[in-house]
Order: structure tokens, then C-alpha cells, then sequence
């Protein structure tokens, strides 16, 4: 006989497990973003592979940004959003428009948030926030101060202090490397609690290898069907090439964009296409020199930054990637595809990293996932390597934290 709900439990939001325990259900969830794009797709991909995307609602914490707001933004937000309201009034006072000031704080209420939480745990269950980026910390540990007992909150990337303000911090074991030897000897004591955690993780830290992203297996059969015919007349095998941008920890400029250049046309005998996407982090010169290099060619297409962005279609539709060494996302995305295609990852410029970013590099590398780019290779080879599983991971630990508290997903 097909076991029934009882009514007592779908209004009050619990369920039954298959020994008879009650658990109360988790079936909605909060993502706090904080504007960037990178930041707010590792927490989607959480929420995803915890099977809630279409059942989570979105918040911003946003700042302004142009003119002084620039000499502001390495300040915690509540004190840069005290001195943008200042400035305001001043300048409103003698009738005067603030140079520069051009958006209002998205500020995501903690308090509105946990009050929701509270008000509704009785019929709707517990409420599961999933915060990412620097300016949701306040935000984020604020909510399970004043819900405690109806949010579980994830932190997604490392809050760099006073970890027990949240359930579950999710962040690259890379965050934690002034504590390897090599790190001690780079990074001196003093500045160590400034670059990367000091202390080792603990409880409530789940450490994964690369970044979470928003690409799983449902992502990529979407994208295959959206971009199949565009890209059925291209000859095989295709080669995607992700250039980001120098990084603290990743410099580079014109001269790696000349080696890759170079590179890359001692590789286009082997490829049947070539196509070349530049982030918003890439310099105008380093995309003007690879222009100007390759664009000619009719094996090559470079995409102008305009819609419909191709990201998702190169992922599933590539035979092989060429990434620049200091996008953790690009590479951590590229490096998930591998599991049905074994598709290849080459990496540009991964001698250029430090600290964090070079232990990371040394991870993929030694787990087989990447290789660096020479030009001496055929694009046509392919190996085997594990692919990263950072995001199903993530929420099969979230999972298990929720189960502790008598919780679990609604199915």
C-alpha cells in the first residue's frame, strides 16, 4: 500500500522518513548576492543541486558605484552606505547633485528576512539562506542571529573571521594556503589573517577544490539544445579559448596575450574551430592584440561581448578549452564538463600565479584535470581525468547538516 501524508503534517511542514522519524521540511530558499555575477552563480548552483532553484527568491546587496564611491568601496558596506547618505544631504543642502552617484543600496533587510523566517516556519518549514561575496557577510549572519532556530544560513566563500556566525561555510581549500609550508614561507605571520584564514577550518567549514558554480548536467543539455545548429556547420574539433584578467595574484598584460597569440597559431592546424571569449575583467589591449592577431583567420570567431552570450554553449558543445590561469570560476566550470566528453583543459599563464592561486593550479594539475598550453599540442588528444564535483559535494553536506537538526530538502 503507497504511504499517505497525514494532513497534520503537510500544513505544519514536516515529513516522514522511512523509519517513521519526523523531520521538518526545508522547501524554500533565500539567496543574498552581492552583485557580481560570479559570486551570486556559486550560490545558485548550490540551491540547484539541492533541487530548490524554483523555489528560492533573490536579494542584492549591492553598492553604488561611479564617482567618490569608488574611494569608498573598500569599506564595510554599512559604513560606506552612512557616508554615501552624508554626502547626499550635504550636497542636497546647498542644492547640489553628488558627482557620481548614480545607484541606491539594494540592501537585502535582515531583519524583514528573519522575520519572514520566524512567521512562517509553521506551516512553510525552515528557511535556507545561501549568502556570497564580502558585503552579504553582515547580512547573512544577521538573519541567523535573529532566527537562529528557523534559517540555516551557508556562507559560500571564506568570511575570513568569526566563522561561528554561520551554519555552514562553503569555500576552496586553496583559501587555506598560509598554512601549507610553502604559504608560511611566502606570506609573512603578520599578514597572513589579511590574505587567507590564520586558523584551521573547522566544524562548519566544508572545504571543496575549485569554486561553485551554476553549470550541471540539466545546464549543459539545455545549452545543447540552444546553441546546437549555430554551431553544427563548425568544424571539429572545437576549441574554446576563456581569457579573463590579471589578477593581484595572477599579473600579466600585453606579453602574455603575445605568447598566447603565438601559441595559438602554432595549435590552429589542429583545430577545426577556434572561439575566443573575452571577460569583463580582460584588458582593452590584451583583447585589441589577440584581435588584431586572429581575427582574420576563417578558423577563428571571437565573440564581440554582445547577446546572446555563447558561455554556456561553448561549455557543453567544446571539445577542448584554453583558459587564462586566474579565473578560479572559468577553470572550475570547464573542469566539471569532463565527466561523459573527457574534454581537455589547457591553462595559460599558470607560471604567473602566487599564493592561493598557484596552489590551486597545483590541485587541478595534479589530479590530471589541466594541463599547460605550449603550442606544440594536437587538439584532438584527449585523457582521462576526475572531474571536480564541487557543487554536488557542497550540497550533500548541506544535506547532512540539515539532517543534525531534523531537517531535510522536500524532494
Amino acid at each position: 500500500m503507497r504511504r499517505t501524508q497525514s494532513p497534520e503534517l503537510a500544513v505544519t511542514g514536516l515529513s516522514e522518513n522511512l523509519q517513521g522519524s519526523i523531520f521538518r521540511a526545508v522547501k524554500r530558499a533565500i539567496v543574498i548576492g552581492n552583485g557580481c555575477a560570479g559570486a551570486e552563480s556559486q550560490c545558485i548552483g548550490l540551491v540547484r543541486s539541492l533541487g530548490l532553484f524554483d523555489r528560492h527568491l533573490y536579494y542584492s546587496v549591492a553598492r553604488p558605484r561611479g564617482g567618490i564611491n569608488r574611494w569608498l568601496q573598500w569599506l564595510p558596506i554599512s559604513i560606506h552606505k552612512r557616508i554615501y547618505h552624508f554626502i547626499n544631504h550635504i550636497c542636497a543642502g546647498f542644492s547640489i547633485k553628488a558627482s557620481g552617484i548614480t545607484d541606491v543600496f539594494e540592501v537585502a533587510d535582515a531583519k524583514q528576512i528573519a522575520a519572514l523566517a520566524r512567521s512562517t516556519f509553521d506551516k512553510n518549514g525552515p528557511l535556507l539562506v545561501v549568502a556570497s561575496g564580502s558585503d552579504t557577510i553582515s547580512v547573512a549572519s544577521s538573519i541567523r542571529r535573529l532566527a537562529m532556530e528557523h534559517v540555516f544560513v551557508v556562507q559560500v566563500q571564506h568570511p575570513r573571521s568569526r566563522l561561528e556566525r554561520f551554519d555552514l561555510v562553503i569555500t576552496p581549500r586553496h583559501d587555506y594556503y598560509s598554512l601549507t609550508p610553502e604559504g608560511k614561507r611566502q606570506i609573512p605571520f603578520f599578514l597572513r589573517p589579511w590574505v587567507t584564514p590564520r586558523e584551521p577550518p573547522g566544524r562548519n567549514v566544508f572545504l571543496t577544490t575549485g569554486a561553485l558554480h551554476n553549470v550541471d548536467a540539466s545546464t549543459l543539455r539545455i545549452a545543447t539544445v540552444k546553441w546546437k545548429d549555430e554551431f553544427a556547420s563548425l568544424a571539429k574539433p572545437l576549441v574554446v579559448v576563456n581569457i579573463g584578467g590579471p589578477t593581484r595574484n595572477c599579473l600579466y598584460g600585453v606579453d602574455l596575450a603575445k605568447q598566447l597569440c603565438g601559441m595559438l597559431k602554432s595549435i590552429l592546424w589542429s583545430c577545426g574551430s577556434l572561439r575566443i571569449s573575452f571577460s569583463r575583467r580582460t584588458p582593452k589591449k590584451v583583447a585589441e592584440i589577440i584581435t588584431g592577431e586572429l581575427s582574420l583567420n576563417s578558423k577563428v570567431y571571437i565573440w564581440d561581448g554582445k547577446d546572446p552570450n555563447p558561455h554556456l554553449g561553448h561549455l557543453a558543445l567544446a571539445d577542448a578549452f584554453i583558459i587564462t590561469a586566474d579565473s578560479v570560476s572559468m577553470l572550475s566550470e570547464a573542469c566539471t564538463t569532463g565527466s561523459r566528453h573527457r574534454k581537455p583543459v589547457y591553462v595559460v599563464g599558470a607560471e604567473r600565479c602566487t599564493w592561493k592561486f598557484s596552489e590551486f593550479q597545483r590541485t587541478l594539475h595534479e589530479r590530471g584535470a589541466v594541463r599547460p598550453l605550449t603550442g606544440k599540442e594536437n587538439m584532438s588528444e584527449k585523457w582521462s581525468y576526475s572531474p571536480l564535483n564541487d557543487n554536488a559535494e557542497a550540497a550533500k553536506r548541506v544535506i547532512q547538516d540539515l539532517a543534525e537538526r531534523g531537517w531535510k530538502i522536500e524532494a
